[in-house]
C-alpha cells in the first residue's frame, strides 16, 4: 500500500506538551492514544476508521515500533476485538478498531472479552455512520453498549473534545474495568485542524519491555460458574463506577442558556450538537460557536448515561427536547424513564415525536424538525418567561398586560420562525431547479481499469446464451457491479455470505446461481460462511472470487493475499487455490479478467457443467490503482536511466464510429464517453476514450468479444525507443506511406 501520511506528517506523533500538531482527527485520535499508553493497537479496515488504520500502518516503523507499539492488521473484526484479551489480566492498554457494521461481527469476541472486566483500559473505534456515507446498511453501536455492558462515547465535533474523550476514554475504562466503544463518524473523521498535544505516556508494558510470564487468573475466564459473579460485577459494581467517574470529570457538558429561557432545555449527543448550533445560527437563536437561547445538554458519553447529571438540568424546565439521531432511540428512553423515577412530573418531554427516526440528522433535517418544535411548543405556547417576552414586545407594562404581551410576543416570534424556514426550503427548491429537469442520481462505479468490471462484461455477454441467472452479492468493490450498466445483485447479505444465502433459494428454481466473492471477503469469512458451507451442503452454483490482491473499497490496505502486512512486513502469500483445495473444491477455473472472450468462454462451460457441484472461476488481476501507483514509480526510474518504457494508447477511429453505443452499454468505464460527431451529416455523438484511461485494453477486448464495430485501435507509445523499435517505427510509416496513408 501506498502511504498515505508523509514522514513528516507522522513525525508529529513525538510532539510534546504544548507543540501543535496539523493534521486530520485520525492522526489526533491515534495522538491521543499514544498519550493515554496505548501499547497495542489492531482493526480490519472500514470507512471512516479506515483512516486509523492506514495511520497506526504508516506510523508503525519510525514511530510506533520504537516505542513499543504492537501494531496488526486483523482478518476481521471478530479477530481484532478478540485482540483486546490481552488488557483483561494486565496492566496494559490496546486499541481496535472497524466500522459500525463490523460490531456484528466483533460481537462474540467482544462479549466475552468484555464480560470478566479489564484491568488496563480497552477502547474499540468504530466508524458510526447512519447518514450511510459509506456503509451497506444503517445500524447503531449503542445497542451492542447496552447488551454487553460497555462504555459508548460519542464526542462532539472538536478536535480538544474528541482527543480528551481518548485519555479519559481510557481512564474511564480502567478505572470501571469496562471495555469502551468511541465513535467515529464519517463527517469528524476527515476533518483537518490543529491540536494542542500532551506529553506522550510511556509505556511499562510492551513489545520492548516485555514480562516472562503474563497473569491469567482462571477466575477472570467466562465459563461457568465463574461468569456469573462477573455478570453481577458487570452491573452493580462496574456500570456505578462508570457513572461516577463521569460525573466526576465532566465528560457531558453543559451549555448555559439566555436569561429568559431557563424553562427550555435540549439534549443532544455527539456531533449532533455541532448540527444543532449550526441551526439554532440559522434560525437567530444562537450563533455559529454553539451558544444559543436555550440551555443545551451535550452527553459526549451515552452509555452509561448519569442519572444525576439528567437530574439536575430537568428539574427546572418545563419543556426538554431530546435530539437523538437513529433508532432504536435509546437514550431518550432512559431519559423519559429517569424523569419518571425521579418524579419530575411537570416536565415536559418531546424526541422522536419531533425529531425524524431514521436517517442522518442534517441540517436541513433536524432545522425543519427544530423550527416546527420552537413555533409550536415554545414561542407559540408563551414558553419562554414572561418578563423577557415582555420586554420584546410591549415593555414594562402593568400586570394585567403581562400575560396577553407574553402571548403576542411570543405568537410574533413563533411566526418569523415559520418564516425563516419557508424561505430557507423555498431557497433549497430554487436551487434545486437551476438545472433543467432533475439530475441523475450519481451511483458508485468501478474504477478507471478495474479488473473487476470486465467479469460482469462477460457475465451480461453470457446472460444472452444462457439466460440471467440470480445473482447472490456480497460486500466489496464488485458491490459497483449491482448498478448499471450491469445489474447484476439479487441479494447482499453481509461480508462472506452470498453465496449461503442462495443455499436454499437454488433448491427451488432452474436458474442458475453466480456468487461474487472478493479476495479480502475470502480469507474475512467467505471460505468457512460460504465456499465450507456450499461444498458441505452440495450446492450447486457458480462462484467467481476477484482475487486484486488488496481490500481495495476501504483504500488499498494489505490482506493476506498481498504478501505483505499492516506493519509493512513480508508475509507470505495465502494461496486462494490451495484453500479451496483443502475445502473440497473440485471445480476450479483461473481468467485473466481483460480477456473478455476468455472469461465468456469459461462461463459457458461452468453453465453448462452436469455435475451439481460448486463452481469457482478465481479472476486474478491486481487492483488498478495500486497497479498504477507502483507502475509510475517504475516507469519515472526506468525514464530516468533511459531504459525504453512502453505505455499503450487506445482510441476510436472518429471515421468508423457508427454512434449506436453499445460499446458503452457492456462497459461502464467511466473513462469511455460520447463526444459531438465532427461528421457534418451525422447527428449522432459518437463514443470517445478520455485522457483518464490507463490502457486496461477492456474497450476493444469487449469489442471483440461481443461482435461489435471495428472503430476501437491501439497504439504503443515508446519512450527512450532502441534502434530496433526506432527501425520498426520507420518501416511502419513507410508502408502506410506506400499504401496512400497519413504518417
Amino acid at each position: 500500500m501506498g502511504r498515505n501520511y508523509s514522514k513528516e506528517t507522522l513525525a508529529q506523533l513525538r510532539f510534546g506538551q504544548g507543540q501543535t500538531l496539523k493534521g486530520d482527527m485520525a492522526l489526533i485520535v491515534l495522538k491521543a492514544m499514544l498519550e493515554s499508553g496505548v501499547a497495542y493497537m489492531g482493526g480490519y479496515p472500514g470507512a471512516p476508521t479506515s483512516s486509523i488504520y492506514d495511520a497506526m500502518s504508516d506510523a508503525y516503523e519510525e514511530v510506533l515500533k520504537p516505542m513499543g507499539v504492537y501494531v496488526e492488521g486483523s482478518v476481521n473484526e471478530a479477530a481484532a476485538a478478540a485482540l483486546l484479551q490481552a488488557s483483561v489480566n494486565n496492566p496494559v492498554r490496546g486499541a481496535v478498531n472497524w466500522k459500525v457494521v463490523g460490531n456484528n461481527v466483533a460481537a462474540d469476541a467482544l462479549a466475552h472479552v468484555a464480560h470478566p472486566g479489564l484491568k488496563g483500559g480497552a477502547m474499540a473505534f468504530v466508524g458510526e455512520d447512519y447518514g450511510l456515507n459509506s456503509t451497506s446498511v444503517a445500524e447503531r453501536s449503542l445497542p451492542y453498549a447496552h447488551k454487553s455492558g460497555l462504555i459508548a462515547i460519542d464526542p462532539r465535533a472538536d478536535a480538544q473534545v474528541m482527543a480528551r474523550m481518548v485519555r479519559e476514554g481510557y481512564e474511564l475504562s480502567e478505572a470501571s474495568g469496562a471495555v469502551a466503544f468511541y465513535l467515529f463518524r464519517t463527517r469528524t473523521g476527515n476533518l483537518k485542524v490543529n491540536y494542542r498535544c500532551q506529553d506522550n505516556r510511556p509505556l511499562e508494558l510492551s513489545a520492548l519491555n516485555r514480562r516472562e510470564k503474563l497473569d491469567a487468573p482462571f477466575n477472570m475466564v467466562p465459563i461457568p460458574p465463574y461468569s456469573q459473579a462477573q455478570e453481577r460485577r458487570k452491573f452493580e459494581q462496574r456500570m456505578p463506577v462508570a457513572r461516577k467517574f463521569i460525573h466526576e470529570h465532566g465528560m457531558n457538558e453543559v451549555f448555559p442558556g439566555q436569561p429568559g429561557y431557563e424553562k427550555i432545555g435540549i439534549i443532544t449527543h455527539g456531533m449532533v450538537h455541532n448540527t444543532l448550533a449550526r441551526c439554532l445560527a440559522i434560525l437567530g437563536e444562537g450563533d455559529e460557536l454553539g451558544h444559543s437561547n436555550f440551555a443545551e445538554l451535550c452527553l459526549n458519553v451515552i452509555h452509561p448515561l448519569v442519572p444525576e447529571e439528567l437530574v439536575e438540568f430537568m428539574q427546572d424546565k418545563e419543556q426538554v427536547l431530546i435530539i437523538e439521531e437513529g433508532m432504536p432511540n435509546l437514550i431518550e428512553e432512559q431519559i423519559r424513564a429517569i424523569a419518571q423515577s425521579y418524579g419530575l412530573h411537570n416536565v415536559r418531554i418531546y424526541g422522536k415525536d419531533v425529531i425524524p427516526e431514521a436517517n442522518e440528522l442534517v441540517p436541513m433535517a433536524l432545522l425543519k424538525s427544530l423550527s416546527g418544535w420552537l413555533s409550536k411548543e415554545v414561542y407559540g405556547k408563551a414558553r419562554v418567561s414572561q418578563s423577557h417576552a415582555v420586554a420584546v414586545s410591549a415593555g414594562n407594562g402593568p400586570d394585567t398586560r403581562v400575560q396577553t404581551a407574553s402571548q403576542s410576543a411570543g405568537q410574533n416570534r413563533a411566526d418569523e420562525l415559520s418564516a425563516t424556514f419557508g424561505q430557507i426550503a423555498s431557497q433549497v427548491n430554487e436551487a434545486a431547479m437551476v438545472f433543467e429537469g432533475q439530475l441523475p442520481t450519481r451511483l458508485p462505479i468501478f474504477c478507471t481499469g478495474c479488473p473487476e468490471r470486465p467479469i460482469f462484461t462477460a457475465l451480461k455477454l453470457s446472460e444472452k446464451k444462457h439466460g440471467t441467472p440470480y445473482y447472490a452479492g456480497d460486500i466489496g468493490c464488485y458491490v459497483m457491479g449491482a448498478y448499471p450498466p450491469f445489474d447484476t445483485y439479487d441479494s447482499c447479505t453481509g461480508m462472506g455470505t452470498g453465496l449461503a444465502s442462495a443455499g436454499a433459494m437454488g433448491r427451488f428454481t432452474d436458474q442458475k446461481t453466480v456468487a461474487l466473492l472478493g479476495d479480502g471477503t475470502f480469507w474475512h469469512s467467505g471460505l468457512t460462511t460460504s465456499i465450507g458451507n456450499a461444498v458441505y451442503n452440495k450446492q450447486d452454483a457458480v462462484t467467481v472470487i476477484f482475487e486484486n490482491g488488496w481490500t481495495s473499497m476501504t483504500g488499498q490496505q494489505e490482506n493476506p493475499n498481498t504478501e505483505e502486512n499492516a506493519r509493512h512486513e513480508h508475509s507470505p502469500k495465502m494461496d486462494i487455490e490451495m484453500a479451496l483445495r483443502g475445502a473440497g473444491v473440485q471445480y476450479i477455473e483461473e481468467v485473466n479478467p481483460y480477456k473478455v472472450g476468455e472469461v465468456v468462454k469459461t462461463f459457458d462451460r461452468a453453465f453448462n457443467s452436469n455435475k451439481k457441484e460448486l463452481k469457482v472461476i478465481r479472476s486474478v488481476g491486481e487492483c488498478q490503482l495500486e497497479k498504477t501507483r507502483h507502475e509510475k514509480v517504475e516507469k519515472k526510474e526506468k525514464l530516468a536511466q533511459g531504459k525504453p518504457v512502453t505505455e499503450a494508447r487506445f482510441g476510436i477511429d472518429d471515421d468508423v464510429c457508427t454512434g449506436d453505443h453499445s460499446c458503452i452499454r457492456l462497459n461502464g468505464c467511466p473513462s469511455l464517453t460520447i463526444k459531438e460527431n465532427p461528421n457534418p451529416l451525422r447527428s449522432d455523438p459518437i463514443a470517445t476514450i478520455a485522457s483518464s484511461c490507463v490502457g486496461c485494453g477492456l474497450c476493444g477486448e469487449l469489442a471483440h468479444a461481443a461482435v461489435l464495430c471495428p472503430s476501437f485501435y491501439e497504439a504503443k507509445v515508446v519512450s527512450n525507443p532502441t534502434r530496433l523499435e526506432r527501425w520498426k517505427d520507420s518501416f511502419s510509416r513507410g508502408l502506410i506511406r506506400l499504401f496512400g496513408g497519413a504518417s
